[in-house]
């Protein structure tokens, strides 16, 4: 059926504030907790794991910008699916964002409640409770519009980078005595080869990198699409990369792949238990700090974007249609930052964050597998990279997304058949 044209989100974001969108949405879990689930797979062989996994991400994220340049509206890679390809790739794209970082942003908020409760002495049994107060607060914050919450993630940014430049400017002393003894055999393996060891810990990086993503799904909210998206998702990319390249040599370098991942406490809190290891108390509650605003960040920003993939898909019908409508005023979809927000916290109570990680590899690689299958159909005259370059970051994500355990790409499967069995089934219903 013809659907009347949907009310759009107002422009407000420039090239600085969908830049710092990008860094919020990337420096966070991937680098406080991500390397250390990495280097328990491949030890000081993840260094080069997240050389090769910012390569897959630079080729996906072209694919993304020309994407979003052309076709700059609210939904990422499930509108492109729909516009390039057919609905069912559009929704498995949607779905598997949903899927993904909705377990992500319960992990970064009971994240951020650990960080902050060990910080402050308190009880760790609060943690589920000071994670759902947190979901609370970010909802409403995401409901106030686009601006309130860029100027919100501005300022957590800048304390979450101070805390990792710290990390690294003050580690390097410590890094550069100890290399040769802790990079040295520079590919283990926990468990298995060590091909299959380095290429799931690329898989396991290649998460870290995706918050890039979130700049193309507010693309209906960013000025100069065309001119202003392609830039930012390159300066996220480019920055990003040195710094996970950064903090996990000098973390690595530093105390060992094993201190670093494997000791007591490590896996949930890993840079931090890097500088107390380096016996450097004051970095450590400085890390403590970055910690918390990187989880505050990442929060954010995946509560802005899951919001806008409910507002595209209750616009398409795969979703019921309150989903797809704006606030009086325009700011927000307030339906759909409301249900973000649910879904969230009932996750928050469940799930293991290795396990997640690795769910979160697997779905989110399917998802931009669709979106350099999108990119390849875009017509010449709107293609702003060349085609290898799609074909590239298709090719490594089928290739990476099935190095992760047999047990996470079945249950990946498997949500996906679910997710076509709801759209097939539950969609008419609403449409």
């Amino acid at each position: 059926m013809n659907r009347p044209e949907p009310r759009r989100l107002q422009r407000e974001l420039r090239l600085g504030g969908a830049t710092m969108m990008g860094l919020g949405s990337m420096v966070g879990t991937g680098v406080f907790v991500g390397i250390g689930i990495a280097a328990a797979v491949a030890g000081p062989s993840v260094i080069l794991a997240i050389f090769l996994a910012a390569g897959v991400a630079t080729c996906n994220a072209l694919s993304s910008a020309q994407l979003a340049a052309s076709h700059a509206v609210s939904g990422g890679t499930y509108e492109y699916g729909y516009r390039y390809l057919n609905p069912s790739l559009g929704f498995t794209a949607g779905w598997m964002f949903l899927c993904a970082k909705s377990a992500s942003a319960a992990t970064a908020a009971l994240g951020f409640a650990g960080y902050l409760l060990r910080l402050v002495g308190g009880n760790l049994e609060l943690t589920t409770w000071v994670a759902l107060a947190a979901i609370a607060l970010f909802t409403l914050l995401v409901l106030t519009g686009i601006k309130r919450s860029s100027w919100a993630n501005i300022a957590i940014v800048s304390v979450t980078l101070l805390a990792l430049g710290s990390f690294v400017v003050l580690g390097i002393p410590t890094a550069v005595v100890e290399a040769d003894e802790n990079l040295s055999p520079f590919f283990t393996s926990s468990n298995g080869s060590l091909l299959e060891a380095f290429f799931y810990a690329t898989a396991l990086m290649f998460v870290a990198f995706t918050g890039y993503g979130r700049i193309a799904t507010l693309g209906e909210e960013v000025m100069e699409p065309r001119r202003n998206i392609p830039r930012a998702i390159i300066i996220t990319l480019i920055l990003t990369a040195f710094l996970y390249v950064s903090v996990a040599a000098v973390a690595i370098s530093s105390i060992g792949a094993n201190t670093f991942a494997n000791a007591p406490g490590a896996q949930t809190t890993p840079l931090e238990h890097a500088a107390r290891a380096m016996d450097a108390q004051l970095l450590a509650r400085l890390i403590a700090v970055g910690a918390i605003t990187a989880m505050l960040g990442v929060l954010l920003n995946l509560i802005l974007g899951l919001s806008r993939v409910f507002l595209a898909m209750g616009r398409q019908g795969d979703m019921p249609p309150a989903f797809g409508r704006l606030s009086a005023a325009g700011a927000a979809p307030a339906v759909a930052v409301i249900a973000t927000g649910a879904v969230i916290a009932v996750i928050a109570s469940f799930g293991s964050i290795t396990t997640a990680w690795a769910f979160s590899a697997f779905t989110v690689l399917v998802y931009y597998a669709i979106t350099n299958l999108a990119a390849l159909r875009l017509p010449a005259r709107e293609r702003l990279y060349p085609r290898w370059i799609t074909v590239t970051g298709l090719g490594a994500c089928l290739f990476l997304a099935f190095w992760v355990p047999v047990p996470i790409w079945l249950a990946g499967l498997g949500v996906i058949a679910i997710g076509l069995f709801w759209r097939r089934v539950l969609s008419p219903v609403w449409s």
